[in-house]
C-alpha cells in the first residue's frame, strides 16, 4: 500500500502544480494515475500512458515539472507516450514533454502531426525508448542518426519515404525487429547498405504475407492486421515487447503427408512449394499471391502492404543474401534452403563489385603475354579496374552533383536555361554541349560548371532535340531543332557570355536544308556525312563539306524513326529504331531499299546506338524493354530483363558506359539509372536520382550518356516531379559517395576503356 500511497501523493502533486498555474487538471492525465495504481495493484509494472495529444497549452506547465519530478524518481517504472492524431501543442512544446521523461520512456508512437524541426531533432539527437512507431511521416529521405541505444522494435509503416540516408541507423545496437510495409522505399542496393548498419536485426518486414483460407483464419486472425493497431491493443504491463506477433509468422504443417516452405523461383519470385508425397498438387504463382493445396484444404497467401522493393526482381534472395543475420523475412521464416538458394540467384544477376568475374583467356591475351615475356604482366587497366571494385564496395550511395548552369539568368529575360538535350565532347574531358528548350546552344566547362560559349536561338524558338560533334574537326557540332532547322556551328566562334544577340553566331555557321519534325542527327566516323530523322518514316542524308542534303531515303519503317545512329568504326553502316517495334541495320554502299537485318522488339523502340568497338548494338523499347544485339546479323546476345511498369509511356533509353563493359538505362517515368554489365547482363547497381534541397524531390530521366573519360561516371538529364521546376543535368560518380566533397567536381580520372566487357 505504501507505493499506491505514493502514487497517489504523486497525483496530489499534480492537482497542486495546477492550482498554483490556475488552471484545472486534465482528466487524460488524472486517469494515467488510476491506471497505474491499479496496475500495482495487480502485481503489474507501473507503467504510465502519456497521452500528448490530449494535452493542451494550458496543461503544459504544470505537467512539465511534473514530467521532471517523475523522470528522476523510482515511482513510476515506464512511460509509453502517445501522439495519435493532430497535436494542439506547438513543437517546442512537444518535444520539451518527450525529452522531459527520457530516461523512463519505453514505447513511442508519433503520428505525423509535427514540423521539421521536431522531426530534426527527433531523428538527430535520438530517444532512450525501446520501441518507436512513427507514421504518416512525409520525407523522401529518412536519416536517423541520432542515440537509440534501447530500441529494439522500430516501426515505420504507412510513411511516404523514398529512401535512407548513408548514415541511417547506424546508432542502434540493439535494433531487432523492423517494420518497413506500405512505404515507397524501392532501391535494393542503398536499403540493403542501410539495414547492414543495424549488428541485431533479426526480423525485417516490406510487405505481410497473409494467408486467406477459411481453415486457417481463426488461428491467424491477427495476420492481416495493421502493426501498429495490434501493438496499440497489446497490455502495456507486459514484461517485454518481444512477446508481440512482430513477424506474423506462418504455422508450419507438420502432419505426415506434406510440409510447405517458402523459396523463390528462378526469376526471383516467391512462391509456397509444397514437399509432397503421395497424390498432391503441386504450388502454383497466381497473381501475386500463391497457394497450394495440402489434401483437401486448399491454402492461399496474398502480400498486403507492400512497398515498391516487394516487386523488384530478385528481391527476396538479394535481400537474403545481403543481411546473413537476418532470421525472418516479410514473416517469412528464412531457412538454410533459401540462403543457399539466395547465393545462387544472387552470383547468377547481381554483381557485388565491378570487374570481379572469372573470364576465359582469349588466345590473343596469351600471345601477348608470351611476345611481351611477362606472363604476369598488367595493364594500366587492370589497376584503374582493381581501384575502382575497391572504391564501388562502398559507394552504394554515389556522389549526385547537378550541373549550375540553370540557375544563370539570361540578360534580357528572368528565366533559366533549360536543357533538353547534351553530348560529351570526344578530346576534351571537360566540355559537354548541350541544347535548351527554347532553341539555345550552350558549350559548358562541365567540371567548373561556368559556361564557355552561347550560341542564341534563331527566328522561331524551338527545342534542340538532336546534337553531334564532329570528331575530327572537334570544334564544330550540329545542332537539330524541333522545326526542322539544321546548322552546322564552329564553337571557337560562338560567344563566350549569355547574350540574346545573334552576331557571333551569323559566321562560322553553316545552314543545312530543313528536315521538318526532326528528333535525331548523327554523324559518320569520317566527318564527311550525317543523318537526321524525326517524326516520319523517312531519314535523310547530307554532305557536311558541300551544305547540301544528298537523298532522302523514304518509308524505311512503318512508323516514325525515333533514333538514326551510324556505327563508330565504319563510314558507310548506321541503325534506325522505330515505334513500328523494329530495329534496322543499314549500308549507304548499297541502296538502302532493303536493310541488311530487320530485329524486332514486342514493344515500339525508342533508340538504338552501336557498342564502342560496334561489336554490338543496344537496343531500348518502350517500358525498360533493354536488348543486346551481335551487330553482325542482329542476333539477341543478351536481355537484360528490367522489370516493366506497365506504363506505355515510359519511354527507355540506354547508353554504353566504360567502353563495351556496361550498360546505363534510365526510363522517363522513373527515378532510377540501372547500371548493367554488357557481357553478363547482372546488374550491378541502381541509382535513384534526388533533387537539390531539402525535400529530396525525386527526378525523371530523360536522356543519359556514360563519360567517355571516366570509368563509372555519367551524366543524366532529368526532370523534377514538380511541374514549375526545370530540367537538369546531373552528374553521377558511381565510386564516390555523396558525402565527399574534394570530388565533386571530378570524379576518378582515368583514360577510356576499350576493354570486351571485362
Amino acid at each position: 500500500m505504501a507505493m499506491l500511497t505514493e502514487i497517489a501523493t504523486l497525483e496530489e502533486k499534480y492537482v497542486e502544480l495546477c492550482k498554483k498555474h490556475g488552471i484545472l487538471p486534465n482528466t487524460s492525465i488524472l486517469s494515467t494515475f488510476l491506471e497505474a495504481e491499479d496496475r500495482k495493484s495487480r502485481n503489474q509494472r507501473c507503467i504510465m500512458n502519456l497521452l500528448v495529444d490530449r494535452v493542451n497549452y494550458d496543461d503544459f506547465h504544470p505537467l512539465l515539472e511534473l514530467c521532471n519530478e517523475i523522470n528522476t524518481s523510482d515511482l513510476i517504472e515506464g512511460i509509453d507516450l502517445f501522439v495519435r492524431s493532430s497535436c494542439s501543442l506547438e513543437d517546442h512544446y512537444a518535444l520539451s514533454l518527450i525529452r522531459s521523461v527520457s530516461q523512463k520512456l519505453r514505447l513511442v508512437h508519433l503520428h505525423d502531426s509535427f514540423g521539421k524541426t521536431f522531426w530534426l531533432d527527433v531523428f538527430f539527437r535520438g530517444l532512450s525508448c525501446q520501441v518507436l512507431n512513427v507514421r504518416s511521416l512525409h520525407l523522401n529521405k529518412l536519416n536517423i542518426v541520432g542515440e537509440f541505444a534501447q530500441l529494439h522494435t522500430l516501426i515505420l509503416d504507412n510513411n511516404r519515404i523514398h529512401g535512407f540516408g548513408e548514415d541511417c541507423f547506424s546508432c542502434m545496437p540493439k535494433l531487432t525487429y523492423l517494420s518497413i510495409c506500405d512505404s515507397l522505399v524501392s532501391d535494393l542496393w542503398t536499403t540493403s547498405a542501410a539495414l547492414l548498419k543495424l549488428p541485431s536485426l533479426k526480423e525485417l518486414r516490406f510487405q505481410i504475407w497473409i494467408c486467406c483460407s477459411d481453415s486457417q483464419s481463426s488461428s491467424n486472425s491477427s495476420i492481416g492486421a495493421d502493426f501498429s493497431e495490434v501493438f496499440e491493443q497489446l497490455d502495456p504491463d507486459e514484461e517485454t515487447f518481444h512477446g508481440m506477433d512482430f513477424s506474423y509468422k506462418i504455422p508450419e504443417q507438420d502432419d505426415m503427408d506434406s510440409r510447405i516452405s517458402v523459396s523463390t523461383d528462378l526469376n526471383g519470385e516467391v512462391f509456397l512449394r509444397e514437399k509432397v508425397r503421395k497424390g498432391k498438387m503441386p504450388c502454383k504463382t497466381y497473381d501475386g499471391s500463391f497457394e497450394t493445396q495440402l489434401g483437401n484444404v486448399g491454402l492461399k497467401y496474398i502480400s498486403s502492404h507492400a512497398s515498391p522493393i516487394c516487386f523488384k526482381k530478385h528481391y527476396r534472395m538479394y535481400m537474403i543474401n545481403s543481411l546473413p543475420k537476418l532470421k525472418v523475412l516479410d514473416n517469412l521464416a528464412i531457412r538454410k534452403s533459401d540462403r543457399d538458394r539466395a547465393i545462387e540467384t544472387y552470383s547468377a544477376n547481381f554483381e557485388y563489385l565491378p570487374y570481379r568475374r572469372k573470364n576465359k583467356e582469349s588466345v590473343v591475351r596469351v600471345l601477348e603475354k608470351r611476345e611481351t615475356r611477362s606472363s604476369k604482366w598488367k595493364s594500366q587497366n587492370s589497376y584503374i579496374r582493381s581501384l575502382c571494385a575497391a572504391r564501388m564496395g562502398s559507394s552504394s550511395w554515389p556522389l549526385l552533383h547537378s550541373l549550375p548552369f540553370s540557375r544563370i539568368h539570361r540578360e534580357d529575360e528572368n528565366r533559366r536555361l533549360c536543357p533538353r538535350q547534351f553530348e560529351y565532347h570526344p578530346l576534351d574531358p571537360s566540355l559537354m554541349v548541350f541544347g535548351t528548350l527554347d532553341g539555345e546552344v550552350v558549350v559548358l566547362n562541365h567540371e567548373s560548371g561556368k559556361i564557355v560559349r552561347y550560341i542564341p536561338s534563331h527566328g522561331a524558338q524551338s527545342s534542340i532535340l538532336g546534337l553531334c560533334w564532329l570528331k575530327m574537326y572537334p570544334s564544330m557540332v550540329i545542332a537539330g531543332s524541333a522545326s526542322g532547322s539544321l546548322k552546322l556551328y564552329d564553337i571557337q566562334k560562338a560567344s563566350s557570355t549569355v547574350t540574346s544577340s545573334s552576331s557571333h553566331t551569323t559566321s562560322g555557321s553553316v545552314t543545312f536544308d530543313d528536315f521538318d519534325q526532326l528528333t535525331s542527327v548523327h554523324v559518320n566516323s569520317t566527318d564527311k556525312l550525317f543523318l537526321a530523322s524525326g517524326y516520319s518514316k523517312d531519314v535523310a542524308l547530307y554532305d557536311i563539306g558541300s551544305g547540301t542534303r544528298l537523298q532522302v531515303f523514304a518509308n524505311m519503317h512503318q512508323e516514325h524513326i525515333n533514333v538514326v545512329k551510324f556505327s563508330n568504326h565504319s563510314p558507310s553502316l548506321f541503325a534506325t529504331s522505330s515505334f513500328d517495334r523494329d530495329v534496322k541495320l543499314w549500308d549507304l554502299r548499297q541502296e538502302p531499299s532493303q536493310p541488311c537485318y530487320t530485329a524486332s522488339s514486342t514493344k515500339g523502340n525508342v533508340m538504338v546506338c552501336f557498342s564502342p568497338d560496334d561489336r554490338y548494338l543496344l537496343t531500348s523499347a518502350v517500358d525498360n524493354e533493354v536488348r543486346q544485339l551481335l551487330t553482325v546479323d542482329g542476333r539477341l546476345h543478351l536481355n537484360f530483363e528490367i522489370v516493366p511498369t506497365g506504363s506505355s509511356m515510359n519511354y527507355t533509353r540506354s547508353y554504353y558506359m566504360n567502353g563495351n563493359d556496361y550498360i546505363i538505362s534510365g526510363s522517363c517515368d522513373e527515378s532510377m539509372v540501372r547500371v548493367c554489365c554488357a557481357q553478363t547482363g547482372r546488374r550491378l547497381r541502381d541509382v535513384s536520382l534526388e533533387g537539390n534541397g531539402s525535400d529530396f524531390s525525386m527526378m525523371f530521366v530523360q536522356s543519359l550518356r556514360g563519360d567517355p573519360f571516366r570509368d563509372f561516371n555519367m551524366s543524366v538529364l532529368a526532370a523534377y516531379t514538380r511541374p514549375s521546376s526545370v530540367s537538369e543535368i546531373v552528374k553521377v560518380n558511381l565510386l564516390a559517395s555523396r558525402d565527399s566533397i574534394e570530388e565533386q567536381s571530378h570524379g576518378l580520372r582515368c583514360y577510356p576503356s576499350n576493354s570486351m566487357g571485362g
